[in-house]
């Protein structure tokens, strides 16, 4: 027996950040509509980006941010996804390499998600704009690897319920997905060191690290005139991490 959800957004204009690669691509190919990456082409990645309409993005360069948010009239889906862990190669402990996964992983998106409120106040998709963004388990537990990335990720709940409250009067919602230890590029690194992989699996009861093709759908789900009624809410995914 096979069960499997499929989604139909035929229509949809969705923008999906950081789709060059992990939980990203994986979202955007449901779409396949607009995906953004930090170099300048979709040439320049070895990703199969076909199909969809490529722009560059720099989370840290508010020029860039606005000048992207300018190019959407109308906007149905925004999904947060861009953003990374020790930015620049910074230890997060440090208050310089702090301030810059704060300001990737929490002020950029806030700001192209302000800049695209009219974008998104515009779309007659059924049950209204959504707007999805990427928490992390961090959020919701200390991992003193990463404060400044935790930090950013405790942010971006505090600010999914902000926006969700002040928003629905525009008919958007605003969502967010909170993935445990994903298999992706960012998490990669962990691999080089087995303890640090046998600690991470220890606190998950599934056993293993999720894929990236068992977050997107929830995602795209929250972008569904299905999900018409949901809005405001952390949608854990961890393989019940959270419960230990």
């Amino acid at each position: 027996m096979t069960a499997t959800a499929g989604f139909d957004f035929t229509g949809t204009t969705a923008l999906v950040t950081g789709a060059t690669s992990g939980i990203g691509h994986a979202v955007a190919v449901l779409f396949r509509d607009v995906g953004t990456g930090t170099k300048p082409r979709a040439e320049d990645y070895d990703t199969d980006l076909s199909g969809m309409t490529y722009r560059h993005l720099a989370l840290t360069d508010n020029g860039s941010i606005d000048a992207l948010a300018e190019e959407f009239s109308v906007l149905d889906v925004l999904v947060n996804n861009a953003g990374a862990n020790f930015p620049g190669g910074l230890d997060e402990s440090a208050p310089d390499g702090f301030a810059a996964s704060v300001a990737l992983n929490l002020t950029g998106p806030y700001r192209l998600t302000v800049g695209l409120r009219a974008a998104l106040r515009a779309s007659t998709a059924t049950g209204g704009a959504s707007v999805v963004n990427l928490a992390s388990m961090s959020a919701l537990r200390a991992v003193p690897l990463v404060p400044g990335y935790s930090a950013a990720k405790s942010g971006i709940v505090n600010v999914t319920r902000n926006l969700a409250v002040k928003w629905a009067k525009y008919d958007i919602r605003v969502t967010a997905v909170a993935p445990g230890t994903i298999d992706t590029p960012m998490t990669a690194p962990m691999h080089g060191a087995p303890e640090l992989v046998a600690s991470e699996i220890g606190h998950i009861p599934a056993g293993r690290m999720g894929s990236v093709d068992e977050i997107a759908p929830t995602i795209a789900f929250l972008c569904t005139a299905q999900s018409s009624y949901t809005s405001g809410a952390v949608f854990v995914v961890d393989g019940a991490s959270d419960c230990v």
